[in-house]
């Protein structure tokens, strides 16, 4: 099993930028896709972003694509979010996510990730 803690949120203006991380308990079998995900009120949750750790494959939805970018290091058991040029629609709560499988916005949309982490409030003011 794998514990998450995730970190990084707050309230940044439109245009700024965040960076989210996520410390994992470890990278092994059952941290192989590591994602996050964010649920605004009244709306279902997102598959926003995942990187797989053995090789570092990433994946992106498209309303993030090309503003958010998702690391992983290793050797610290950490994978960040860098969120740049930030939007109001981008309020939300993220979540840290982690999955024996590997990942892809699509499979995480479709069926989750099997451990989570709290959530951190990410909030883009106009």
């Amino acid at each position: 099993e794998v514990q998450l803690q995730a970190s990084g949120g707050g309230l940044v203006q439109a245009g700024g930028s965040l960076r989210l991380s996520c410390v994992a308990s470890s990278f092994d079998r059952d941290a192989y896709g590591i994602g996050w995900f964010r649920q605004a009120p009244g709306k279902e949750r997102e598959g926003v972003s995942c990187i797989n750790s053995p090789d570092g494959a990433t994946h992106y939805s498209d309303s993030v694509k090309g503003r958010f970018t998702i690391s992983s290091d290793n050797a610290k058991n950490t994978v960040h979010l860098q969120m740049n040029n930030l939007k109001v629609e981008d309020t939300a709560v993220y979540y840290c996510a982690a999955d024996r499988a590997p990942c892809s916005v699509g499979r995480m949309s479709a069926y989750g990730m099997d451990y989570w982490g709290k959530g951190t409030q990410v909030t883009v003011s106009s």
